[in-house]
Parts: structure tokens; C-alpha cells; sequence
């Protein structure tokens, strides 16, 4: 896989003829809604030409794995197959084997490095006796690297058929899926959200709904909600059994607590919930999962940050998402909403209190505009990358990349004469922060949130890693 930036002039059939691939697969791996209108700048996955079989009577997914010297799971993530029995003669599979015509001025190496791997794993995989013999039109399998297995969830805030449909979208990629959120009430109770469809979506693609609790809301910060739960154990006790019969009746397997805005006095008393929390959970056999936001010392001052103890919910909790995100706040001034350097650095921090095997990288999927300069208490408008790269096309802008950030944006003026900054996510950046994961060997990732188109994300997230499945 290819990630080629736009340099002025070029045009998607010369990227295609540059690549040997397409252009129908270059539009649809970047959704491109304006394929003969690409910006200078702009970032663009180039697929790996993997094999297209049309599965024949008698096939079935194992013996067409064997038959091309793959696996049952390989196919099935590049093919999307959620069932492997349910497959039909006609129907066409991505087997995920490279087959590379050598051309002429190619080695072993040039190879090799375009496709990254290496000259010796060629070699062996082709039982290559003289590696300077090759010669061009001899066909070569390019072996893939091996990928890390890890655990993806996505949060979900839209309800009903549309939050339904997007967990089917994404489905082939996720482990978990969550439903945002029960909001707790003071009372013990929770207030109800519309997930039966989103639940059911999961169930039946084999992703595993989890249950998302919190005590905020857009207009309220839910500080003196959580001390009234955290401060009465017959109030925990209540939301307690609330959970449970919530879990039961609608089908859940596990619970994610994002308690934010957390008293600083009511670090220790949150720690104790979710010491109780885990105990009444595992008693009925789900998994806990808490969020925390995104710290860099275990002091650090503030109310997003003090009650959020990481050497605590690391040796509780089954699994922690870090909400590395949001540096780019929406009514902050302009910058990257991920920058790379942040991220890491609350890596850095938290791999050293909590096991790395419970970590989970959050990273956002949604792009913003600003007008500048920025005003206090000016609100960015909050959109998809789709809709960024639209804007770009559309104001006719170059799209910059911020090295230290590892971020792209891009600046324009309106038809009213504002000055506008934005700042998105593309394949450099999305590659960036799946590069992180590997590197801090993390269990996973937890997107924020579906419903933010981003084509892109999808396939690079495929063929960087392998995504776990639980029997649901």
C-alpha cells in the first residue's frame, strides 16, 4: 500500500498507470467524490493489487485460503465476509497475495522497497535460486509482512437505522461497538437511549456491543453528579443493578465508564466505584472498560485531568481508551485536533503505569474549521474529512502538512471575505498514529466517533493490522 501526495498537474489516470492499478480502485479505497478534481497536496492511498477470485462450486473459504497459500481470516478482512460458511459460486473474494510482473530495470530490492518488504523474503517465497536472474514479464509473489493483532472499538452518538447502518459499514473492522451513552442520574437511574438496532447490527457481524455510562451532557459538565453517585454507596449499588439489568435485557457484553469533570477530592471515591463496578461485572461475567483523558504526569493539575488516576484504573479495570484527542478544541483557537508529539507524550506516561496490553489509543475521525483570526467563545464548525477535502476543492486550496503535528490542513476565504483555517485527518496522518500503535505495542484503538466518513482510515487500519474477534 501507497500513500502518494498530489503534486500540481497530476491526474488520477496518471496515478494509475504510475501504480499499474485502476482508477476505480483509487476512488473507491479514498472515496473520491471528484476524481478528476484532486488538490495539490492532497494525500491518496494507492491499494495493493491483491487478487480478485470468483469463488466456483465446491469452493469454499478454506480451500481457496490453501489454494493461494493464505488464511481463512486473511480473506475474510479484505473481503468484508463476516460469515465464513456464507459464501456463494460467482461471488468475487480479495485474496490478500500480491502478484508483481517484473519490469525491466527491476532488482529484487527496488521490489522489495515498493512493496515494503524485503529482497531475502522474495526470495524465499518465490525458491529464487540467483537473486540478479530475474528478468522482466517473470511473475514474483510479494509477501506480505506480518501484521499486529489488535482490538478496535468505535463509539457511536447516532441512534436507530442510521446508528444501525454505520456499525454494519464498519463491522468487518471492529471488535467492539458502543452506543453513546447512558447518562447516570442522581437518583441511580439512567436515562434510556435507542441502541436496540445498533445492538443487534453488532450481534449479527460479529462485534461485541459494549455499553457506554457517563455523567456529562452537552450542557452540563456532571461534576456534582458524579460526587452525589460516588459519595453513597446505596446510590452505586442502585446504578449498579441498573447496569446489570440494562446489560441483560438488551444483550451487551461489557461496560465502559466515561466519568469526566471528575472533583478533584473524588479521585479515591471513583476509584472505589470502579473497584465495585468491577466486582459486580465480572460476578455476571462482563468486561469493564473506563476512559481517561489524555495526561502526561500522574499530577497533572485540572478538573478534565486530577480524578482520572491511571495506576489505578490500569491495575482495575480489564482495559482503559486514552481520549488522545481534542487538543484542537472547537472553541479553542485552530490547530491539529491529534497532533503526533501530544499523543505520544501521554504514551510515554502511560505506559509506564499501566499495562500495555490494557491500552487502547483513542483517535477522533471528524475534521474542523475555523474562522481567523480566532475569537474568544467563536465556535469551529465540526465535519467529516469528505466534507474537508470538498472544501478544499471548492476554495481552490493547496493542503499543507505539518510535520511536527503530523496533521494536514488547509487555509481559505469565504465568499464573505472570513478568513478560515482547517484541520483534518488524511492517509499520512491516519498511518502516523497507527505507526504509534505499533510502536508502544498497544492493545488497540477506540475511535470517536462513527458517522464521520474517512474511506481512507478503513483501508490503511486493514493493512497495518489484523482485527480481533470474539464469538458474540
Amino acid at each position: 500500500m501507497h500513500i502518494h501526495v498530489v503534486q500540481s498537474g497530476e491526474t488520477l489516470w496518471q496515478l494509475s498507470q504510475r501504480y499499474g492499478i485502476g482508477t476505480d480502485d483509487i476512488v473507491n479505497a479514498n472515496g473520491l467524490e471528484h476524481p478528476n478534481q484532486l488538490v495539490v497536496g492532497q494525500a491518496i492511498v494507492i491499494p495493493t493489487p491483491y487478487v480478485r477470485y470468483t469463488v466456483q462450486p465446491g469452493d469454499t473459504l478454506w480451500s481457496i485460503a490453501g489454494q493461494y497459500g493464505t488464511t481463512v481470516p486473511a480473506i475474510m478482512q479484505a473481503s468484508r465476509i463476516a460469515n465464513p460458511s456464507m459464501i456463494y459460486p460467482g461471488q468475487t473474494v480479495t485474496i490478500p497475495v500480491i502478484f508483481y510482473a517484473v519490469k525491466p530495470g527491476d532488482t529484487l530490492w527496488n521490489i522489495a522497497r515498493s512493496f515494503g518488504t524485503t529482497a531475502l523474503a522474495i526470495v524465499q517465497a518465490n525458491r529464487i535460486a540467483d537473486p540478479a536472474g530475474i528478468y522482466p514479464g517473470q511473475t514474483l509473489t510479494i509477501p506480505e509482512q506480518p501484521k499486529p493483532t489488535i482490538d478496535v472499538n468505535a463509539f457511536t452518538t447516532q441512534f436507530g437505522p442510521a446508528g444501525a447502518q454505520g456499525v454494519r459499514e464498519a463491522a468487518s473492522d471492529l471488535t467492539y461497538a458502543s452506543p453513546f451513552g447512558y447518562r447516570i442520574r442522581a437518583d441511580g437511574n439512567l436515562e434510556s437511549i435507542d441502541d436496540r438496532a445498533i445492538i443487534q447490527a453488532a450481534l449479527s457481524n460479529r462485534v461485541v456491543p459494549m455499553m457506554a455510562i457517563t455523567n456529562f451532557s452537552a450542557t452540563e459538565a456532571g461534576t456534582e453528579l458524579a460526587h452525589t453517585i460516588l459519595s453513597d454507596p446505596e446510590l452505586i449499588e442502585t446504578l449498579l443493578t441498573n447496569i446489570v439489568q440494562t446489560m441483560k435485557e438488551k444483550g451487551y457484553r461489557g461496560l465502559n465508564v466515561d466519568f469526566e469533570n471528575v472533583a478533584p477530592d473524588d479521585r479515591e471515591p471513583y476509584n472505589q466505584f470502579l473497584r465495585r463496578t468491577v466486582d459486580r461485572m465480572h460476578a455476571e461475567g462482563y468486561f469493564v472498560s473506563s476512559d481517561l483523558a489524555p495526561k502526561t504526569s500522574g499530577e497533572q493539575p485540572g478538573l478534565l485531568y486530577e480524578a482520572h488516576d491511571y495506576p489505578a484504573h490500569g491495575s482495575i479495570v480489564d482495559f482503559v481508551v486514552l481520549m488522545t484527542y481534542e487538543w484542537g478544541y472547537r472553541k479553542g483557537p485552530p490547530q491539529a485536533i491529534s497532533p503526533i508529539d501530544q499523543m505520544a507524550a501521554v504514551l510515554d506516561y502511560a505506559v509506564t503505569v499501566i499495562p500495555r496490553h490494557k491500552i487502547w489509543m483513542g483517535f477522533q475521525v471528524y475534521a474542523r474549521d475555523w474562522i481567523v483570526p480566532h475569537v474568544q467563545g467563536q465556535e469551529a464548525e465540526t465535519f467529516d474529512m469528505q466534507e474537508a477535502i470538498r472544501r478544499a476543492i471548492e476554495h481552490r486550496a493547496d493542503i499543507q502538512y505539518s510535520t511536527h503535528s503530523q496533521s494536514p490542513f488547509f487555509k481559505y476565504v469565504d465568499g464573505q471575505g472570513r478568513s478560515h483555517e482547517v484541520w483534518f485527518e488524511d492517509a499520512r496522518s491516519a498511518q502516523a498514529k497507527f505507526d504509534l500503535v505499533k510502536t508502544y505495542n498497544l492493545r488497540g484503538i477506540s475511535y470517536w466517533v462513527l458517522g464521520y466518513p474517512f474511506p481512507q482510515n478503513w483501508v490503511l487500519l486493514e493493512n497495518n493490522f489484523n482485527i480481533r474477534k470474539y464469538e458474540v
